[in-house]
């Protein structure tokens, strides 16, 4: 079980390489009252970061609550 994992992790660590690398024309992104210009790669992988660190966040929160 824990080889099947680690070869999914590393399978959606490749797809996610393939598509940072395709994506990397400029685009401007509008936070609230700024726009922002970067690289699409850049973008994808800032919010395939946050969200990976919300899902920690969230992980945690539930697992902390069974233990209760």
């Amino acid at each position: 079980m824990k080889r099947a994992k680690i070869i999914v992790a590393a399978i959606l660590a490749v797809l996610l390489i393939i598509i940072v690398v395709q994506n990397r024309q400029p685009v401007a992104t509008k936070l609230l009252f700024a726009t922002i210009t970067m690289p699409r790669a850049m973008l994808l992988l800032v919010s395939t970061l946050i969200g990976f660190a919300l899902g920690l966040i969230a992980a945690s929160y539930i697992a902390r609550r069974r233990r209760r």
